[in-house]
């Protein structure tokens, strides 16, 4: 159950950190080939791709724990909550999605014993079999350091609207935890190639989509405890809120929802990876410092080198608002 020797001295928590494990890319090397992986080992570390979704090559900041303290202490940061990135484990068969998942989950628990007040999960859960998710849930869930799920934007061309995947919301519910939501196969991909616009634009525009499909899929309705956490300062989420309002206002088959997406903006939790002041200013205000939470993309190519300055050297925030952002709005979300 969860780990009470430890309160994870206070600190800055950075809620959006990837990690990938040694026994997890051992399994994707062994087995991910046959199931559509290409492989191939560079001097800088493995690179892998699934479909469209190229990986790495991921080197020791990735891989070893030890890298990763000596720059979570360079950085300020208190606490890391790891997860999984692309290409998560949807596009393995039953046998290995399960397999890939526990090991993962395994790790996370094991990286939290080896450093309990700095690192902490976020469990990956093979989410295109929605009973083995349940049931890697429940699992999970009691694994020390674990606080938290984390999730796709889609999952095999199915949206977070699909009601296969409302038993696994019932129980992460149930559960009490937070849901992470992150891009990995972005939309019209084929138009992003160029410019890295995959990332740079496709990543923001998943988020909305997601956003919005919980909105109007009727999730956030359903499962009124369950609390979700947009990556990327919610992408284009919280700036479209007022056309899908508008939406919501003037078309008859959008009106099954409870309340107008406006209302909604609440119900999720954002990080602050908007690469831009206005952004957590816009958040803030219309949204509240209380929903925003430090992330810094650990440790992608255009991650935050200093996720804690970003906010802590933002002269428009309040001390108190910097507090929360940086520390207690995690610490609360993840029952630290």
């Amino acid at each position: 159950m969860m780990s009470t020797a430890h309160d994870h001295a206070h600190g800055p928590i950075d809620v959006h950190a990837h990690w990938y494990p040694k026994a997890f890319l051992d399994l994707l090397s062994a087995h991910g080939a046959p199931q559509g992986v290409e492989w191939r080992e560079t001097e800088k570390g493995p690179q892998f791709k699934v479909k469209h979704v190229m990986t790495g090559p991921v080197g020791p900041r990735f891989t070893d724990l030890d890298t990763r303290l000596a720059e979570m202490d360079g950085q300020g940061v208190q606490v890391h909550a790891l997860s999984l990135s692309q290409p998560m484990v949807y596009w393995a068969d039953r046998p290995l999605a399960e397999r890939l998942s526990i090991t993962f989950n395994d790790e996370l628990a094991r990286a939290h014993q080896r450093a309990p007040d700095r690192l902490i999960g976020l469990a990956t859960l093979p989410m295109h079999e929605p009973d083995l998710a349940v049931r890697e849930a429940e699992r999970a869930a009691a694994l020390p350091g674990v606080r938290g799920f984390y999730m796709a934007t889609e999952v095999n061309g199915r949206e977070l609207s699909d009601e296969s995947l409302f038993p696994v919301f019932a129980a992460i519910e149930a559960l009490g935890m937070p849901l992470f939501l992150h891009p990995v196969f972005v939309i019209a991909h084929a138009r992003l190639e160029k410019f890295y616009l995959t990332n740079l634009l496709g990543n923001p525009f998943e988020g909305a989509i997601a956003a919005a499909h919980l909105i109007f899929g009727g999730v956030l309705d359903r499962f009124p405890e369950l609390d979700i956490v947009l990556p990327h300062a919610g992408g284009a989420f919280p700036w479209l809120v007022g056309r899908l309002n508008r939406g919501w206002e003037k078309r008859q088959d959008l009106k099954h929802v409870k309340h107008s997406p406006v209302e909604y903006l609440r119900r999720f939790h954002y990080d602050t990876i908007g690469y831009s002041d206005a952004v957590i200013d816009y958040l803030v205000r219309h949204v509240g410092a209380d929903r925003v939470l430090m992330g810094s993309d650990y440790c992608f190519p255009i991650a935050y080198e200093q996720p804690v300055k970003i906010i802590t050297e933002h002269a428009a925030l309040s001390a108190a608002d910097k507090h929360a952002i940086t520390e207690s709005n995690a610490r609360r979300l993840l029952r630290l």
